[in-house]
């Protein structure tokens, strides 16, 4: 698992693709920093060709630095994506927020029937932001204002890239791989899209 997973993309900010740490093969950690420019939604996706190991998901912990008197930093279970669910988006809360902070996001190769637990488990209000791994029902695609939900266009931005991406897609050995350039040729012309027509995400085709 040598390869890019996934994709990362902080609300504003770019694509993330390279994890800062990968202590073990299935545990990666991913350091957002945020200066300037703040952010309290993040989309997880999987990127195009990946497919987990049968039987796993990706469970997604926010990492925060220890309280006084502890060893270890704290992780809360966010949410998953895996079969069936490859993107989602997830709300980070307060966090992202300072001016010299750091957002650290941990995702993890576990057990599918783990994962699909925790998601099930987790309260309305904090699994509102990260749906269970099926796909989004109709009710879900329209906020109260009568446009597309921020999850919506999470998954049209997501549709966008896999589009444009899956013409560079090649193979390394028996893996499918994409070029870390293409990221960002499909960035370059994504943000000039947005830039000359700003609602062309807001229309479901």
């Amino acid at each position: 698992m040598s390869q890019p997973l996934f994709g990362l993309v902080p609300a504003g900010q770019p694509v993330i693709v390279t994890p800062s740490e990968t202590p073990s093969p299935t545990t990666f950690l991913y350091s957002i920093p945020s200066p300037a420019k703040t952010f309290s939604h993040i989309v997880v996706f999987l990127l195009p060709g990946v497919a987990l190991p049968d039987g796993t998901a990706a469970a997604i912990y926010l990492i925060t630095p220890p309280a006084p008197g502890q060893a270890q930093p704290n992780s809360k279970f966010l949410g998953g994506v895996g079969l069936g669910k490859e993107s989602a988006i997830f709300k980070l809360g307060g966090n992202g927020q300072g001016q010299d902070t750091s957002v650290v996001l941990g995702i993890g190769i576990e057990p599918a029937e783990s994962v699909a637990a925790r998601m099930a488990s987790l309260s309305s209000s904090a699994s509102a932001s990260s749906s269970a791994l099926v796909p989004v029902n109709q009710s879900q695609n329209q906020s109260r204002t009568g446009g597309p939900t921020t999850l919506v266009l999470a998954q049209r931005i997501i549709k966008n890239a896999f589009n444009f991406l899956a013409s560079f897609s090649g193979t390394a050995g028996q893996v499918e791989v994409v070029p870390l350039k293409a990221f960002e040729d499909w960035w370059r012309k994504f943000e000039g899209k947005v830039r000359t027509d700003p609602g062309f995400l807001e229309r479901d085709d």
